[in-house]
């Protein structure tokens, strides 16, 4: 038996049955159904997105590629008609996830779910951070958290209201009874009002005991609590090592693991960028750069092909092994073409990757393996330029070593296909094993259905 099918033959035995109770457990599955909801206007924000950056930059791949450019010389003018979509989409994901976690999670426990949704929704704004005063516009909320940067904090909110909401909803000496006259749905309101009353007074105490430990309330104490132990980090192989398995598992926890950590690295690493791309501009060359080793030089060079967790591998993986898992393979075809320009969150929200515990080790595992690569053959071994030029993150990622590294040395182009192969590989026992719990899992519900109709029959 070979490694690949010993590792796998453990993981079925293991870490499929544990998968399948977890994804069983009532609030695990209220979390990927949320995201599941969420899903189409994700993707539909992440082919946008993909048009917006990839085509209609100036410094789009595509673009340069064709020379829009130079065709249409007020090409970026025309970005500013798609980059609002962003607003409705990506932007607004805690808000879109915070109310269909409650729904979700009422639904299982059988209570009001638009009634548990809306509440949630009130109690993340109270616990949001306050308002900050703009001149000349007045007061407004920051959006930072309302995106995927609020992610876990929304979860958190949504699982906690859809929970208690629903519990509080079973007590009948807080129900208000109205008279039959009135229409359900007013009834069913004055029925749910004593106790939404108690979640909203309850979350207002939370969030004023939170704001001793911090201005912005809960939402900034996760954030600097994220972000603390690693401000004294410098920018070497291991700090880089260390920003990617934190970020990656920020992304199984449901948080913008990239937005989280972007604040900390651009001071760690924007000032050895600009001296990168100084001694190019000097030089007409990478080699001898100063600062080889920098974030966007390994891990967005080597690290992110197909974005976080080097997903294209994953990707590849399932059109290998998991074509009659209808479930995975549908969303790797919808996946591929944002994935080719590192757009993968229908892939991290799709399938879920979010709280799936068979794919939490190759998601962490693949960019490290890869970046520790990328660095061997930059400064180890030094058979290839250091990546110092930014050619754009929407840059299908096997080119980035070649294009940023002056798109001269075609070794480069070697190593950054290599690294493909490498995450694909990495990606395939997993794969296979996620495939075989969800064939199991479809096999034992249509064996159920068929149980439920012989039943009925002989009912009949």
């Amino acid at each position: 038996m070979s490694v690949m099918e010993t590792m796998q033959s453990k993981m079925e035995a293991t870490l499929v049955p544990f998968a399948a109770k977890l994804n069983a457990q009532r609030h695990v599955a209220a979390v990927r159904d949320a995201f599941t909801l969420a899903f189409p206007l994700t993707l539909a924000g992440s082919i946008i997105t993909l048009i917006n950056y990839a085509i209609l930059s100036p410094d789009g791949f595509i673009a340069k590629i064709l020379h829009l450019g130079d065709l249409i010389p007020n090409l970026a003018d025309f970005q500013a008609i798609l980059s609002p979509v962003l607003n409705g989409t990506a932007n607004i994901m805690s808000i879109l996830i915070v109310f269909l976690t409650a729904y979700k999670l009422a639904g299982e426990k059988k209570g009001d779910q638009v009634l548990s949704g809306v509440t949630a929704i009130g109690t993340y704004f109270i616990i949001y951070p306050n308002y900050v005063n703009v001149e000349n516009v007045g007061n407004a909320l920051p959006m930072n958290f309302m995106g995927a940067q609020g992610l876990f904090v929304a979860l958190l909110v949504g699982l906690l209201v859809g929970e208690f909401l629903t519990a509080l909803q079973k007590n009948k000496r807080l129900a208000i009874k109205m008279p039959e006259a009135v229409p359900p749905a007013v009834a069913q309101s004055f029925n749910l009002l004593i106790p939404i009353i108690i979640i909203l007074m309850g979350s207002s105490f939370l969030n004023y005991l939170f704001s001793f430990l911090a201005d912005g309330g809960i939402q900034y104490v996760i954030y600097n609590a994220i972000q603390a132990p690693f401000a004294s980090l410098g920018g070497n192989i291991f700090t880089i090592l260390i920003f990617a398995v934190v970020q990656q598992f920020l992304w199984v926890l449901g948080i913008h693991g990239p937005n989280t950590l972007s604040a900390l690295r651009t001071v760690m690493f924007a000032q050895q960028g600009i001296d990168n791309l100084a001694y190019y501009g000097a030089n007409g060359t990478t080699i001898g750069t100063p600062f080889p080793i920098t974030w966007a030089g390994i891990n967005d060079a080597f690290g992110n092909t197909g974005g976080s967790g080097a997903t294209l591998g994953m990707i590849i993986a399932i059109y290998l092994v998991a074509r009659k898992d209808k479930q995975q393979f549908q969303i790797a075809k919808l996946a591929t073409a944002p994935g080719l320009f590192n757009i993968n969150e229908p892939l991290i929200f799709g399938l879920p990757i979010v709280m799936n515990p068979i794919y939490v080790i190759p998601f962490i595992l693949a960019p490290v393996i890869c970046n520790i690569f990328g660095y061997l053959c930059v400064s180890v071994f030094e058979i290839i330029p250091p990546v110092a030029v930014d050619v754009g993150w929407t840059t299908p990622g096997f080119l980035i070593p070649f294009l940023g590294s002056g798109g001269t040395n075609y070794l480069s182009l070697v190593v950054g296909i290599l690294c493909v192969g490498i995450s694909t590989l990495i990606y395939l026992p997993f794969v296979k094993a996620a495939a075989v719990a969800n064939l199991k899992a479809a096999a034992k519900l249509e064996a159920q259905e068929d149980d439920d109709d012989a039943f009925d029959m002989s009912g009949l």
